[in-house]
């Protein structure tokens, strides 16, 4: 049986063969229409929703690549009968808007889809998302869009992009003034068309509070998952990322991916990944290049230079973010000081543990168990 869309208010992509919306059903309803092969449209009442909902829109525009818009649908508009009661709050409604609502949008891969919402709903939104810009290198940004996020954005909205979005947001002047982030490979562009825009390349994501941009597709999971957080704590964030089968959070930055992504496999990568399995096992052992470079069975020279080639960064830095991710399920237990979890994955002290959780995490484990933390709402 196919996942099962909510649509009434919230569900607003049409494509060829796809699901559409039933101008029948009730709006204040939770009514899912969905095409079953064989059988046709078939209308599934999931129950009356409790007011307020809270509208997440999220744009599209012709020649778009389907990734990041379905990232977003499948977070934000599926139905998710596994939270009930979980929820303090509804859950999400979503409408998919263009400059032009009903017009058929072509995609990437061959197909087309149908936003059946404008812009105006998409200014009216309480998150708006854009997951991207039809050309970050020569295209300009649509005015009417621009004007959209302005609106939005003085009404109070948050603000979200996913890759190339951040063109549309810090042509809307959003971004001015504030740290930033985008693919790697759109960073040093993002510097140059908008130096107001402290553009830091090195992050999967980027929280300031009611503006938010995220990096390359993928990363855009994360800083979903960093929304859903944020609203309905860290329970219910990891079951959708277990639905999603990813982590609910991913350590490091984007930075390990641009080289590793693209390098061909060495025979000398085994010894890599057998210390970096040997070090997980052994966080909360002292650990140092030198040990490292004993696991995989190389010098302490190579193994630096393949260790960094693979991964983007050096190897010490590599299991400070591993310790600092092994933290994150202790925290988000009540059991534990942060003077025993400091301890628990291998930081010498609590002073140590807060400082690089800083770095990594943008804020205190005192902070990040505050909100993320079990019965956190």
């Amino acid at each position: 049986m196919a996942e099962q869309y909510p649509t009434g208010p919230t569900t607003a992509v049409g494509a060829t063969a796809t699901a559409v919306t039933d101008p029948a059903a009730d709006p204040a309803a939770g009514t899912d229409t969905r095409t079953d092969t064989g059988t046709g449209p078939v209308a599934v009442s999931i129950g009356r929703r409790p007011e307020p909902v809270h509208e997440v829109a999220v744009y599209a525009f012709d020649g778009m690549t389907p990734f990041e818009l379905g990232v977003v649908v499948e977070v934000f508009g599926l139905a998710r009968p596994e939270l009930s009661g979980l929820l303090a709050a509804p859950w999400y409604g979503l409408r998919v808007c263009a400059d032009r609502p009903g017009t058929p949008l072509r995609s990437v891969g061959g197909f087309t889809l149908t936003a059946e919402h404008g812009l105006d709903d998409l200014a009216a939104a309480d998150t708006v998302v854009v997951p991207g810009v039809p050309n970050a290198f020569g295209g300009a940004v649509s005015p009417a869009l621009v004007e959209a996020l302005r609106t939005a954005h003085e009404r109070g909205a948050r603000i979200v992009s996913i890759c190339s979005g951040a063109f549309a947001l810090a042509a809307a002047g959003l971004l001015d003034g504030h740290e930033a982030t985008t693919h790697w490979r759109y960073a040093e562009l993002l510097r140059q068309r908008h130096p107001a825009v402290r553009v830091n390349p090195d992050v999967l994501y980027v929280d300031n509070g009611s503006v938010l941009t995220s990096a390359g597709s993928a990363a855009g999971i994360d800083l979903c998952l960093h929304l859903v957080r944020r609203d309905h704590g860290a329970r219910v964030a990891n079951s959708v990322a277990r639905r999603f089968v990813v982590p609910p959070h991913r350590d490091g930055g984007q930075a390990q991916f641009i080289e590793a992504a693209v390098r061909p496999v060495e025979e000398e990568d085994d010894g890599v990944a057998r210390s970096m399995q040997w070090a997980l096992d052994h966080l909360a052992d002292p650990l140092t290049v030198t040990g490292l470079a004993r696991a995989a069975r190389m010098s302490d020279r190579s193994y630096l230079r393949h260790f960094t080639a693979r991964n983007g960064t050096s190897p010490m830095r590599w299991v400070i973010s591993q310790r600092v991710a092994a933290s994150l399920p202790l925290l988000e237990a009540p059991e534990g000081t942060v003077e025993e979890i400091a301890g628990a994955v291998g930081f010498e002290s609590a002073a140590t543990f807060r400082h690089h959780f800083g770095r990594v995490m943008r804020t205190s484990p005192t902070a990040y168990r505050r909100s993320f933390g079990r019965g956190a709402a």
